[in-house]
């Protein structure tokens, strides 16, 4: 007999597998674990023979999914900007609300006066909140801190999160992400410092999974980035990019001739960078959530992302400036209602793809042999209402390599069919 520590049964599975069209449907399902990892998951007809658990769990014939992935997020920072967003909504322009203070500056002031402890407490709160949506896996950026301790304070807290949690946190550093007020407009001496200092700092302590950009002219050039990315490589650290947000300077083209994990934002990238992200393999993330708080117009190029094949993610960008979204499903919803992704897409793109965006799809992101057991049991009758939902939160159960954690019971009970 076979003998593992926990199974599953009498559950509908949409496994996003790589050998299943679609979404991977198996309607009469079993899941089966040992240390943390999946040992099997497809219909129940084709269990090993003498299959057997010291758990049996009935599902009762509810929807399982990998555990969602935010592929993108800013969830450490110091303080929040809900009194700009007042001022903005009675009139003040963002150069108005900048001058005073505000914006980035804002968040990077008060990132830079809070402790490692008080980061962590802020945090939490965010991070709980994805959590109780499914959530097994996020990404964290810093970018918040502009110089060497900060920054390294940022991605501490952010670790600090993943030994508080039941979750993976891979860590992002984003010292390249605006330039700090002591630097006096003076970009290139910033990335001599970003380049010289802060990435073999990051290192040193291994505080860093990968490493990330803004590629704007609000922000870094092209050959700046590259420098970056230079430093990147040589240190062993793979890239991401913000890249072609609010214009395009070939961001999507550059985040590809590193072999950028993934190119995000992406709103005004051309056919010549997404032919560029298509033979990198780069992963194109899409973020909704700043789109529509920040109003913009521009649509990401979804036509050319599936003509050229390239994979589409969906995150939440939480960030305090432009996206304070802690919720993946509604950022699932705002990609099929602003974007016009299809539900396939949606969910695919918060599990299997966003997975591939970090570097992670070897461990997670599918329902397959081998990976992490990261799991989303979910009260529905059928996978388009993770999509089509607003406000509506129907995770069941919670499952994090192995381990079940109920964040939160819906008071709603769907009708089930085993």
């Amino acid at each position: 007999m076979n003998l593992v520590d926990t199974l599953w049964q009498h559950c509908r599975l949409a496994t996003l597998a790589s050998n299943r069209s679609g979404l991977g449907v198996v309607e009469h399902g079993v899941i089966a674990a040992q240390d943390g990892r999946i040992v099997y998951a497809g219909p129940a007809t084709d269990v090993p023979p003498g299959l057997d658990a010291r758990e049996r769990i009935d599902c009762a014939g509810r929807w399982v999914t990998p555990g969602l992935v935010d592929c993108h997020t800013h969830l450490v920072h110091g303080g929040n900007r809900a009194h700009e967003f007042e001022q903005r909504l009675a009139g003040a322009s963002y150069e108005e609300i900048a001058r005073a203070g505000g914006g980035i500056v804002s968040t990077v002031t008060a990132t830079r006066r809070a402790g490692e402890d008080e980061l962590v407490a802020q945090a939490l709160p965010r991070l709980d909140t994805l959590l109780a949506e499914g959530v097994t896996t996020v990404e964290i950026k810093s970018g918040y801190g502009l110089e060497t301790e900060a920054e390294c304070r940022q991605l501490r807290a952010a670790r600090r999160l993943a030994a508080a949690r039941p979750v993976t946190v891979h860590t992002t550093f984003l010292g390249a992400h605006a330039l700090p007020p002591e630097a006096a407009g003076d970009r290139e001496a910033y990335i001599d410092t970003v380049c010289r200092d802060m990435l073999p700092a990051m290192v040193r302590e291994g505080l860093a999974d990968s490493v990330d950009g803004f590629c704007e002219g609000i922000a870094f050039s092209p050959d700046q980035i590259a420098r970056v990315f230079e430093t990147a490589h040589a240190l062993g650290l793979p890239v991401r990019l913000h890249a072609d947000q609010l214009s395009n300077l070939g961001g999507a083209a550059l985040a590809a001739r590193f072999g950028g994990l993934s190119a995000d934002h992406l709103e005004f990238t051309d056919e010549a960078g997404t032919a560029a992200m298509a033979r990198s393999g780069t992963v194109a993330v899409l973020l909704p959530g700043a789109f529509y708080f920040i109003r913009e117009r521009q649509l990401p190029p979804i036509d050319l992302l599936r003509r050229h094949g390239v994979p589409m993610a969906v995150a939440t960008d939480c960030n305090p400036g432009t996206s304070p979204l802690t919720s993946l499903l509604l950022a699932m919803n705002m990609a099929a209602t602003l974007f016009r992704l299809t539900v396939e897409e949606c969910i695919a793109a918060t599990t299997r793809e966003a997975a591939r965006a970090l570097g992670l799809f070897d461990e997670t992101g599918s329902l397959e042999p081998g990976k992490w057991c990261d799991l989303a049991i979910w009260d529905i009758e059928r996978p388009a209402e993770l999509v089509y939902r607003v406000g509506f939160n129907p995770l069941y159960a919670r499952v994090w390599h192995g381990s079940s954690s109920v964040i939160r019971r819906p008071s709603f009970e769907a009708t089930r069919t085993a």
